[in-house]
């Protein structure tokens, strides 16, 4: 413990909160559009006992990965078909691409459905999921979102103390935020939108992540993974947009209530 209060640990220490805080930010989109689809009495619980199951499995995750960290990136399969497809798969590039493939799944799913409902009400029950369910698929893909924060973590600092401490109190911001996410997107939910193609965003960046870790060649071309710097940029763009559009739609909405309000002219005689 004493080790813990040294001044190169605790900036150690606040690094990697602040990593984790900044790499959690898709994942609390996750949670609050996941936890949106049990019954509204059980959401709040959903969220917390979901990012709650994660903080367990993330310090489980990270004594594993301490104690064996080079099996993550031995290749267990590879293929070289020259020209077409090439790659030399090991676990750490599986887990991202699967993580990034369901996101990216959901996200596509999720928006065809909102594009496909005839009424905001009509699909109340449409894609419930039952509490259990949430729960588990949160925190399974918390873990796929902090597998990259962990490895961080390793490369950065050799205390499992600072490490664990990290992600326990990355965990407590994430169940207070993700309460406010989630309200801020019942009371706003034209950003139910944005919100999913972030998400959609999110699946691309892991995907591309994964093939870069497993070496991926497609047809001669290497896939590279998307740099967090465009990642945030794109985010940025995409939600100046969005607040953009809102506000232009709103300013047509007054200008068609005032032509609405204002009599037409008389004719002029002739």
């Amino acid at each position: 413990m004493s080790e813990l209060l040294s001044l190169s640990n605790l900036g150690t220490l606040l690094m990697l909160i602040f990593l984790q805080a900044v790499l959690g930010f898709d994942n609390l989109l996750y949670v609050s559009i996941e936890s949106g689809r049990v019954e509204p009495q059980h959401q709040q619980k959903v969220r917390r006992l979901g990012i709650g199951g994660a903080i367990v499995l993330r310090i489980i995750l990270l004594f594993v990965v301490v104690a064996a960290i080079s099996s993550f990136q031995q290749p267990f399969a590879a293929l070289h078909l020259e020209g077409l497809l090439e790659f030399e798969m090991n676990l750490h590039a599986a887990i991202v691409l699967a993580g990034g493939i369901f996101i990216l799944y959901t996200a596509v799913k999720e928006i065809s459905h909102m594009l496909t409902i005839d009424e905001l009400g009509s699909d109340a029950s449409a894609a419930r999921r039952s509490v259990g369910s949430a729960i588990v698929w949160i925190a399974v893909m918390n873990l796929v979102f902090s597998f990259d924060s962990i490895l961080s973590a390793v490369a950065l600092t050799d205390s499992v103390l600072i490490m664990a401490i990290s992600i326990v109190v990355s965990g407590i911001l994430m169940i207070v935020l993700a309460d406010h996410v989630a309200e801020f997107l019942k009371k706003n939910r034209m950003y139910e939108v944005l919100g999913l193609f972030i998400l959609l965003i999110v699946g691309v960046m892991l995907i591309s992540e994964g093939g870069h870790l497993a070496h991926l060649w497609l047809g001669g071309h290497q896939v590279t993974a998307m740099a967090k710097s465009t990642f945030y940029f794109v985010i940025i763009i995409l939600v100046a947009i969005d607040l953009a559009q809102s506000r232009y739609q709103k300013k047509l909405n007054l200008e068609r209530k005032r032509d609405l309000a204002t009599p037409p002219a008389s004719a002029s005689e002739a």
